[in-house]
């Protein structure tokens, strides 16, 4: 039996990038055929190929309410926002604070308005949030970093915070049950009530 060709299927003509070095930061906001949730990770565009478990989901929403509840007036806690790390990558991180007043129009932070980034992982996205995305997030200066896992539907959150002389994040706790710090705000979470 004959082998039949197979034929890739083309790609939209939005999908190539403008120039050979391929996107760049600022213009995700002139991408509206991207779907939600792109990121831009050294100038490619990422998008979320699986869907979010529920899981991920209620966490990250549940999270972000007691993020806020314990935040002081000066923290905006946000979620799914990007922040344009440099020239050529764009992430966004699952929750965020940040110390600029809150703008309804706004589309991404900067670095230096970000004083803490939350990844919760999911089986997508383990790869760039145990790795990638934290060591760009240390790069770019952002202050705190913790990484949300999913242990036989506990959440488990790592706390890093950023060594500024070296750029990188180092290990500060592991918190099951119970999630209680003091930077960059103080907060106190029971863990227990963010998952059914």
């Amino acid at each position: 039996m004959p082998e039949e060709d197979t034929v890739e299927p083309a790609l939209p003509d939005w999908m190539y990038p403008p120039r050979t070095s391929g996107w760049e930061a600022d213009g995700l906001d002139r991408l509206p055929q991207a779907p939600r949730h792109t990121e831009l990770i050294e100038g490619a565009l990422i998008f979320r190929v699986s869907p979010q478990r529920s899981w991920h989901s209620r966490l990250v929403v549940d999270l972000a309410f007691g993020l806020r509840r314990a935040a002081p007036e000066n923290i905006e806690v946000e979620l799914e926002m990007t922040i344009r790390l440099d020239k050529r990558s764009r992430p966004e991180p699952d929750i965020l604070a940040a110390t600029v007043a809150y703008d309804p129009d706004r589309t991404r932070y900067l670095p230096d308005e970000v004083v803490l980034v939350i990844e919760v992982v999911s089986d997508e996205s383990a790869d760039r949030d145990r790795s990638i995305k934290p060591f760009k997030y240390a790069q770019a200066g952002i202050p705190h970093f913790w990484r949300v896992e999913d242990e036989e539907g506990e959440p488990v959150v790592h706390v890093y915070e950023l060594d500024a002389l070296t750029r990188t994040y180092v290990p500060t706790g592991i918190h099951r049950g119970r999630l209680k710090v003091a930077v960059p705000f103080p907060a106190d979470i029971d863990l227990g009530t963010l998952t059914p």
